[in-house]
């Protein structure tokens, strides 16, 4: 019977496949419901910084609109804060009870990073490791790429100075020199490199005239993009990888064990076809190492990485110079 087990963040997994963070995950009872389908970890459903910080905002106006004084402006700071994270501490702490595989914290970014005080809190009430999906909008004019990158070392530094789980980044390959950026970042003493988080994608809505979110779900094809850089990273970076966005089947979880990576999270798959495609990845990994004789993932994992190659530059190739190359098109 084949070993599917592995390490992902110095974590024992029994297998590969993370259910990433979404609404899958924003309670105990249904992390339970995905361990009971075969999931290996969870990453919880983010707390995401902004909404708290507009929330704050919010209500600041108004109680400066109303006279308050500004001893009573900390009152609510606490207040709007403490609400809403000690919510996001007790789904931690139940989630802990509720199962026996690791659970991942999850906290989505900004630039201010005031509060990183909190991951100590996620660390008292459980939670296994913590992922901070980072993503600075790349149409912030007012920032240059340097100061950019800047923001991202930032954030790690103070947040590292205050949990000793392990940590890991869920980034975008929106960088200006995307490989040397997610290097550095290997360098910075993070335990994992998650590629790549997916974003909220607008439509127009031609006949109302506003603007509408469209695919929700992320399509099989968009595995290709983490497929790529996770091969070209393997070997050169000094924490794990893990795979993000378009994984729907078993191809798609060995191929990205093959480029490096050390798991893979999966979660439009769950959403469009239920839990029970956790099962269904499990078991066509299984009959692919079966198949090829592999009794174990280290014996493969990382083995078509770029560093492994004898021709590196496929991996870098840009154009479709040899698929076009030789077709004659007719224009109608």
């Amino acid at each position: 019977m084949a070993d599917l087990s592995t390490t992902y963040l110095g974590l024992k997994l029994r297998n590969p496949i993370i259910v990433g963070s979404s609404g899958l995950t924003s309670s105990a009872k249904g992390v339970k419901r995905l361990e009971d389908s075969g999931a290996a970890a969870v990453v919880l459903k983010s707390v995401f910084e902004e909404e708290i910080a507009l929330e704050y905002e919010q209500v600041l106006e108004q109680a400066v609109a109303q006279g308050f004084s500004p001893e009573s402006l900390d009152y609510y700071d606490q207040e709007i804060r403490g609400e809403r994270l000690d919510a996001y501490v007790q789904l931690v702490a139940h989630s802990k009870k509720a199962v026996s595989i690791p659970v991942i914290a999850s906290v989505n970014c900004t630039y201010s990073h005031e509060w990183a005080f909190f991951a100590r809190e996620l660390e008292s009430a459980g939670a296994d490791a913590l992922e901070l999906n980072m993503f600075f909008p790349p149409t912030d004019f007012g920032r240059t790429s340097e100061q950019q990158e800047r923001a991202y070392f930032a954030v790690i530094d103070k947040v590292k100075s205050q949990v000793s789980i392990p940590i890991a980044l869920k980034i975008s390959r929106y960088f200006t020199s995307l490989g040397p950026m997610i290097q550095r970042l290997s360098n910075t003493g993070v335990s994992g490199l998650v590629l790549f988080n997916r974003f909220f994608n607008l439509d127009f809505d031609i006949e109302e005239l506003r603007v509408v979110p469209t695919n929700l779900y992320s399509k099989p094809t968009e595995y290709a993009i983490p497929l790529r850089w996770i091969a070209i990273m393997a070997k050169r970076v000094n924490c794990d990888l893990a795979a993000s966005t378009g994984i729907h089947d078993g191809s798609a979880v060995i191929k990205q064990l093959l480029a490096g990576a050390k798991a893979v999270q999966v979660v439009s798959a769950i959403y469009k076809n239920g839990t029970d495609r956790i099962q269904t990845l499990i078991d066509e990994l299984t009959v692919w190492m079966t198949r090829h004789e592999y009794y174990g993932l280290e014996q493969f994992v990382g083995s078509m990485a770029q560093s492994e190659s004898d021709n590196p530059s496929l991996y870098e190739r840009a154009q479709f110079m040899k698929y076009f190359g030789g077709k004659k098109w007719t224009l109608r």
